[in-house]
């Protein structure tokens, strides 16, 4: 298994650095912060465009959220076609929801062709309905992605039963499209090609200070060390910090909890996710879950908001297991750890450049894996042409949520209220 199963609670190995600085020749086109999915994705593409990139990560590859997820690569967005056309208009609204349905497709035609290492399986995502208000929704959302051709199913009771082995649900709707990969491996592997495409990656590179010059930007790391570029690339996400003034406001980021069982025994495991699907459910506070590729369960949802400090904050993930699957009771729990997630307000990814060459990126509502990687193939394609038209979101200023520094206090106490609501809805 890779290092996300390595510990019962989630650390990279404690090995030198697989990524060092290397001093780079003159101007820079770009130098890129963060190493996670968003930022490696775009050094892959512009490199593969001609461009001269750095990425600089102030910790290790793979250790934030993008090697720390479900592993789900689902496409589409929160929202449905149709609220999309009437949101952005016919014409945006229907390139961005051509780009929504691409996401999956980027993440297994990189895999695919860039010849990763990672494990994956493409058989598609279940969105569970436990309520008949969800399973409504569901039908909604199925005839809209019909009408466009994509290859999804609305499930009825038996229908869903048979494919997850899951209990309480009263339907739900399979989107084909979707599958699921091992995060760390696909993180890494992201790291490694585009090295070779001629992308630099450095771990461990905290960058402190961005300052304007005359058609240039200085990029200075906590270590001392100043890079030129003519653009910045932000791709912190959920680990966005005070470098760009505002725009960490501008997010509420979350910590979601995940467990992994010890492997199945066969005839658990042929009755649990038969076809290898992933699964979210429908609750205020869902969960998610998969089979990993050495047949373990693996299961998350949101936990609470400071850092954990014993298994015991995971308990919540152990509940929600044995809901729906009470024949995993004697199973252990091996493995435990959490990565952090950010949301926007209105549940979209927000794109930014508050000054010419400076871009940032955030909120991938917990959809990072699709939408992060399209949406790095779309940035690069933006740096290499200059064309705003590349990029599928519009171009918003950064503002910052009012009273921010009590939103997470807010969120805290919904995430409590929901999740007593679900637990009358069982």
């Amino acid at each position: 298994m890779p290092a996300a199963f390595s510990d019962p609670i989630w650390r990279k190995p404690q090995t030198a650095s697989a990524f060092q600085f290397e001093t780079p020749f003159g101007l820079l086109d770009t130098v890129i912060v963060g190493g996670g999915i968003m930022g490696l994705s775009t050094a892959l593409h512009a490199a593969r465009a001609g461009l001269s990139v750095q990425v600089l990560d102030a910790g290790a590859i793979g250790q934030g959220a993008s090697g720390l997820n479900g592993g789900q690569v689902i496409p589409g967005l929160k929202y449905d076609p149709e609220w999309l056309i009437r949101h952005f208009g016919n014409e945006r609204g229907e390139a961005l929801v051509a780009f929504a349905a691409s996401t999956a497709d980027v993440v297994f035609d990189v895999i695919r062709d860039e010849k990763l290492v990672v494990p994956f399986t493409r058989n598609g995502w279940i969105q569970a309905a436990h309520t008949e208000t969800a399973l409504t929704a569901a039908a909604n959302r199925n005839r809209q992605w019909r009408a466009r051709g994509a290859d999804v199913e609305l499930l009825d009771q038996s229908g869903i039963a048979a494919m997850t082995g899951a209990s309480g649900y009263l339907g739900g709707w399979l989107d084909r499209r979707a599958g699921v990969i091992d995060p760390l491996s696909y993180t890494l592997e992201l790291a490694r090609v585009a090295s070779a495409a001629g992308a630099r990656v450095a771990e461990q590179q905290r960058v402190v200070k961005l300052a304007r010059e005359p058609g240039v930007w200085r990029i200075s790391t906590q270590g001392g060390i100043e890079l030129r570029a003519k653009s910045v690339v932000l791709a912190t996400n959920a680990y966005t910090d005070g470098l760009l003034p505002g725009l960490a406001q501008t997010i509420v980021p979350l910590h979601s909890f995940q467990i992994a069982t010890a492997p199945l025994p066969a005839d658990l495991a042929a009755s649990v996710l038969p076809g290898g699907q992933a699964v979210s459910d429908s609750r205020r506070i869902l969960v998610y879950y998969r089979k990993g590729p050495d047949g373990r369960m693996v299961l998350g949802g949101r936990g609470r908001m400071a850092l954990p400090s014993s298994a015991a904050d995971w308990a919540h993930c152990e509940r929600a297991l044995i809901r729906l699957y009470p024949a995993l009771a004697g199973i252990a729990i091996e493995k435990r750890w959490f990565g952090r997630v950010a949301l926007t307000p209105d549940h979209l990814p927000h794109l930014h450049e508050p000054e010419k060459g400076l871009l940032a990126v955030v909120g991938c509502q917990g959809r990072g894996v699709g939408l992060m990687s399209a949406l790095g193939k779309r940035m690069a394609t933006y740096l290499a042409s200059g064309d705003v038209r590349q990029l599928p979101f519009p171009l918003s200023p950064i503002k910052p949520i009012p009273f921010h520094a009590f939103r997470q206090v807010g969120v805290a106490a919904a995430i409590a209220w929901y999740r007593m609501l679900d637990a009358f809805e069982r």
